[in-house]
This record gives structure tokens, C-alpha cells and sequence, in this order.
């Protein structure tokens, strides 16, 4: 062996020593970890945590089948629209009964635009039964063909996935076995320069078998590759250094590195930020598996591919991140609608008019919640759990209030139609007075009665009042010839109050006598119109009262007039004669004065409130006017006696 060769052996394996020890070289280490999916993982390479942090790892997002939400734009690009719920049955069908693997985003898109359909259409056929006047609190969802279709073919999927997940994981372990035979191949040829290069066609073919084999278990790759690359590199560095394979295959290789750093510098102008990060992943595959290059080359070559990675996966990671924060702003938008419901649920309801504004509330927010997107993966079920909860509180709590209110409804209709019954015997009767009094109780009673559903209530109030009209009908039409003479009466008492108002204006003798004429008139005429008998009432008795007590004066002075010539008289006979007189009158004021008590304590004791009892006590007011009138006069008479008296002395 000769010193070129000794000294590129002893590099080698101090190489080999110190790659035992320390973290992979730029060389060895992939960009980031690929995704795996829920049910079959195929990443094959497992990332440094230096390299590749977990979160960067796309989320998985699936709607739960209770609240069927469309996933972010850009986990499904350019997806086919399905209009009905039978077109994606079709297709959901196909795919179930198809040779090929199902595609997991393919059947997730279909579960969710199936189930927004659904949703969609339930919440029309709701809505069509309350607009055509059903009970809300009585409607019942009905069982979908199309919806146990489609679960019946989800499951065929489901179990053809999992099928297909275990086939690949017997196929990773087929793998990797094959693997670790060829890197126990290529182990077994690292013992010199000169067996290097005799084995080196069968070490290009080793190589290819390699690329060849594709999946294996993701929790072995990153051993596995890096054995599998450092014996590679032990082959490779026991070649002659002037060997011309090893000189082409590190020109072939950097012609292929540099082709992939290419193609990864250009994924920074794709628009699409998660196709970029899936095709990085591709190309960091086929960079494991291209060969090495030589060594002053390597470490720049892999800097240039690595910084292409970086741009990429900080795209990536920024595209998560503003993701989970619209997740998070959707997340705090849903839990303010829950809070909404919550309290709408716990607020008191006192009719049917609160329910129905609360109701429109809830549907106005159940309707603004489906515009909402994802919240995050772990609090996405739980809060919409939380939601359709404080749904279900509302709603149960108005169920109970319209099954409460039936019964009422129902005790409510036996009582009117109890009114019916009573107004529709009484609806043929000819006793006006009494059977108008009845009737009018019985629509007093009515309006105490509580509501009854709107439609049945229209019905029991037709018939009711259909039963009362016709009695007042029957009783308006007999009364049209007494309302006739009514007005006649009315006419009659205007007229006699108007020569009661000009006698007011009169003198003279002979005006009590034509009053007192005039009121025997206004009595002989009989009844006037109902609406005007108060108004005649006041006019008649104003009129009335004042005649009466100007004619109480002047009468009262012409009788005193008459008591003093009469008096001159009495005086002239002499004797006792005054004095008698005198007695006399003082009599007559006592018996007065006990008549006016009398009249006064009566009155007391009289009810002014009807119209009867007003007039009782109008025509007693009167009398004890003219009897305190009276009293004045004798007093008077008296005090002309007391005079006289005093002049004779």
C-alpha cells in the first residue's frame, strides 16, 4: 500500500471514528421530516430535531360529521364541486368498489361536502315545516337513505385502508430487511484499495438496488441511512484516488446535486406553499440517494441545497403559523357565540313572543358559526360540543314551555268554547234588556280567558261573535221605531227647555203658574235618545234652578209687602193682636227649621252616583231651598212685629 493510499485508509477511519460520535454531517442530514399520514405512514427518513421541528409537520384536519366544515383552501386545491348529496354518493361509491388504494385527502374533502349537504338540507326541510306552521317543538328529523348509504360505504373504505396500511408496513419491514443486506454487502468490500476497486461494478449495482427499494419504517430510516452512507463513503475513499470510476461518478453526482439544488432554489417562486414542501421532500430523497461528491465539493454543495430547504420550510412554518392563528381568532369568535347561546339558554322566557325573538337569535347565530372556519385540532370538537350543548339547553327549555302551553291552550278552548255555547242559546232571545246585559258579561269574560293557537282562536272568536251579532242585530232592528220616537221626545224637550229660558228673561205676574206648566209638559214626554239624556239632564235643571229661585225672591218679596199693610191693620184693632201674630209665626219658623233638618239628614243617606239617586236629590236640594226660603220670610215678618212694637212704646 502505498503512502497516498495509507494516508487516505487512516483518514477514513478516523472519519468513520468521529461520525460514530457526533451528529450527522451536512452530507447525511435531510432537510425535514415528511409528514405522516394518520393511517399510513411512508415517511422514510426521520429529520434531526435541529433540522426539522415537529411543528412544522402539516396538522391533520378533518371535520367532525356533527359540524361539517369545508377545510382551509389550500389543503384542497382546485377540488371538484359536488352540487347534491347523490354525486358524491356516486363518487364515494367508485371509490369504495375501485382496485386502487383510496386517496385519504380525496375521501376526507367528500365526507365534508356530503355532510354540509346534508346539514343544508335538513336545515331547509326545518325551516319549510315552521313557515308552513308547525310546532318547532314537534319536529322530528327523519331518517336519511342517502346518509346510511354513505356511511355504509365510508366503512368499506375504512377497512380497505386499514388493509393497505398493514400491507405497508409488511412491505417497510420486506425493506428494510433488504436494505440491511445491502449494507452488510457493501460492509463486506471495505477491507482494501484493491478489493474496492475489483468490486466496484457490483457496488454501482448494490447502489441502485438501494434507490430501488423504497419504503421502510420510519422510526429506523435515519439509522439506517446513515450505515448505509457510511460505508459508502468508506468504499469510495479506499478507491485509488486516480481511479477513474470513482473521479466519474463524483462528477455524475455533483451533475445530479446540482440539479437538485436547483429545482429546490425554484420551488421558492411556487405560489402553492404545501405542494413546495411536498416536493421538497421528494427532492431531499432523491439527494440521499445520489452519491457522494468529492470532498472539497461537499460541504458547499450541501450549504447551496440547504439554504434552497430553508427558504421553503420557513414558508411552510410561517404558512402553519398563520393558520393556527386564524384557528385560534375562529376559535374566540366560536366561544363568544357560545357564550351568546348560553345566555340566551339561561335568560327567563315569559311567552310564546320571547321564545320566538330568542329562537331567531339562536338560528341567526347557528347560521354566523357556519361561516366560522376550524378552530384549533384539539379544541375544534370540544368547542362545538360545547355549542350544539348550549343549543340543545335552549331548545329543550322551549320544548317543555310549548308542551306546558298546550295543556293551557287546550283548558283555554274548553272554556270558550264553554262562552260559545252559553252565547248561542241566548243568541234567539227577545228580552232586549236582560239578554243584552248577559251577553255583554260573557265578552267581559272572553277577553280573561287566555291565547289559544292563533288558527283555533280565529275559529272559536268567528263563532262567537257570530252568536252575539245576531241577538244585537235582532234587538237593533225591533229598536229602530223607538229610536224614531226617541229623537221625537228629544225634539219636544229642546223646545220646552227653550220657553223655559225666555220665561227666565220675563216678569210679572204669572210667570209660576206658566213654569210650573212647562215643567208638567217636560215630564208628560217620554224617553229621548240614550247618549243625549245626560246632556238634556244638566241643560234642563240648569235652566230649571235658576227660574226657581228668582222666582222664590220675588215672590217672597211681595209677600212680605202684603204681611206690612196687613199689619197696620192688626195694630189698629189694638188688644193682643200683634202679639198673637207674633206667637204665631214663631210656630211656623220652628216647624220649618225641624223640616229642613229632616230633608237635610235624608239626604245623607242617598247614593248621588246613579243617575236616579241625582235626580232624587236635585228635587230634595230644591225643596229645602224653598223651605230655607220660607224661614227667611217669617223671620222677616217677625222682625216687622218687633218694629211695629218698639214704635208704639
Amino acid at each position: 500500500m502505498d503512502s497516498q493510499e495509507k494516508t487516505l485508509q487512516e483518514g477514513t477511519q478516523e472519519e468513520v471514528k468521529a461520525e460514530a460520535t457526533v451528529t450527522p454531517t451536512p452530507e447525511e442530514a435531510p432537510a425535514v421530516e415528511t409528514p405522516a399520514e394518520e393511517e399510513a405512514p411512508v415517511a422514510e427518513v426521520e429529520t434531526p430535531v435541529e433540522e426539522a421541528p415537529a411543528e412544522e409537520a402539516t396538522p391533520v384536519e378533518e371535520a367532525p360529521v356533527a359540524e361539517v366544515e369545508a377545510p382551509a383552501e389550500e389543503e384542497v386545491p382546485e377540488r371538484k364541486q359536488y352540487a347534491t348529496k347523490q354525486e358524491v354518493l356516486e363518487r364515494i361509491t367508485e371509490i369504495a368498489h375501485s382496485d386502487e388504494a383510496p386517496q385519504k385527502d380525496e375521501v376526507d374533502y367528500l365526507k365534508t361536502v356530503f355532510y354540509k349537504l346534508h346539514i343544508a338540507e335538513r336545515d331547509a326541510q326545518f325551516k319549510a315545516f315552521t313557515e308552513a306552521g308547525g310546532d318547532p317543538a314537534a319536529y322530528q328529523i327523519m331518517p336519511d337513505k342517502d346518509e346510511e348509504a354513505f356511511k355504509a360505504e365510508m366503512g368499506i373504505i375504512k377497512e380497505k385502508r386499514a388493509q393497505l396500511f398493514k400491507e405497508q408496513e409488511a412491505e417497510k419491514e420486506s425493506n428494510l430487511k433488504k436494505k440491511l443486506e445491502i449494507i452488510e454487502k457493501i460492509k463486506g468490500m471495505v477491507t482494501s484499495p484493491e478489493e474496492a476497486n475489483k468490486s466496484y461494478q457490483t457496488f454501482k449495482t448494490l447502489q441502485q438496488e438501494w434507490k430501488e427499494i423504497k419504503n421502510i419504517p420510519a422510526e429506523r430510516a435515519n439509522e439506517l441511512w446513515r450505515n448505509y452512507q457510511l460505508y459508502v463513503e468508506q468504499f469510495y475513499d479506499l478507491l485509488k484516488l486516480n481511479s477513474e470510476a470513482r473521479e466519474y461518478d463524483f462528477k455524475k453526482n455533483l451533475e445530479l446535486k446540482t440539479k437538485l439544488c436547483e429545482a429546490a432554489e425554484r420551488l421558492a417562486e411556487e405560489t402553492d406553499v404545501i405542494s413546495a414542501f411536498h416536493q421538497l421532500q421528494k427532492l431531499h430523497q432523491e439527494y440521499r440517494e445520489t452519491g457522494p461528491v468529492s470532498k472539497d465539493l461537499r460541504e458547499e454543495v450541501w450549504t447551496r441545497f440547504k439554504a434552497a430547504s430553508t427558504v421553503i420550510n420557513k414558508r411552510h412554518q410561517q404558512h402553519f403559523e398563520q393558520l393556527r392563528a386564524k384557528e385560534e381568532d375562529n376559535l374566540a369568535r366560536k366561544t363568544e357565540l357560545c357564550e351568546k347561546v348560553e345566555a340566551i339558554a339561561a335568560a327567563e322566557s315569559k311567552g310564546s313572543g320571547d321564545w320566538e325573538k330568542r329562537t331567531k337569535e339562536i338560528i341567526d347565530i347557528q347560521a354566523e358559526w357556519k361561516t366560522i372556519g376550524f378552530a384549533p385540532q384539539k379544541m375544534n370538537v370540544k368547542i362545538f360540543e360545547r355549542f350544539r350543548a348550549a343549543c340543545d339547553d335552549f331548545f329543550a327549555k322551549k320544548a317543555e314551555y310549548f308542551k306546558s302551553l298546550k295543556d293551557t291552550f287546550k283548558e283555554n278552548a274548553e272554556k270558550k268554547r264553554a262562552l260559545i255555547e252559553k252565547a248561542k242559546a241566548l243568541q234567539d232571545s227577545t228580552d232586549w234588556k236582560s239578554t243584552s246585559d248577559k251577553l255583554i258579561a260573557l265578552q267581559k269574560e272572553w277577553k280573561t280567558i287566555g291565547m289559544v293557537p292563533k288558527k283555533l282562536g280565529d275559529q272559536l272568536w268567528e263563532e262567537f261573535l257570530g252568536a252575539c251579532n245576531k241577538f244585537f242585530e235582532a234587538r237593533n232592528a225591533a229598536g229602530a221605531g223607538q229610536r224614531s220616537e226617541e229623537h221625537q221626545n228629544l225634539a219636544k224637550k229642546r223646545d220646552i227647555i227653550d220657553q223655559l229660558k225666555a220665561a227666565a228673561e220675563e216678569a210679572g205676574e204669572g210667570l209660576q203658574e206658566k213654569v210650573q206648566k212647562l215643567v208638567e209638559e217636560y215630564q208628560a214626554v217620554g224617553h229621548v235618545p240614550y247618549k243625549e239624556k245626560d246632556k238634556l239632564y244638566e241643560e234642563y235643571h240648569a235652566v230649571l234652578d235658576k227660574l226657581y229661585k228668582d222666582l222664590n225672591i220675588s215672590v217672597a218679596k211681595r209677600r212680605l209687602n202684603n204681611f206690612k199693610q196687613n199689619l197696620r191693620q192688626v195694630a189698629e184693632r189694638g188688644g193682643d193682636a200683634l202679639d198673637n201674630e207674633r206667637a204665631r209665626l214663631m210656630r211656623q219658623y220652628e216647624t220649618i227649621k225641624q223640616e229642613v233638618q229632616t230633608y237635610e239628614n235624608n239626604l245623607g243617606f242617598l247614593n248621588a252616583s246613579s243617575k236616579k239617586g241625582s235626580s232624587l236629590i236635585d228635587e230634595m236640594n230644591r225643596k229645602v231651598q224653598k223651605l230655607k226660603d220660607e224661614m227667611n220670610l217669617v223671620r222677616e215678618k217677625i222682625k216687622t212685629i218687633d218694629a211695629q212694637n218698639k214704635e208704639k212704646e
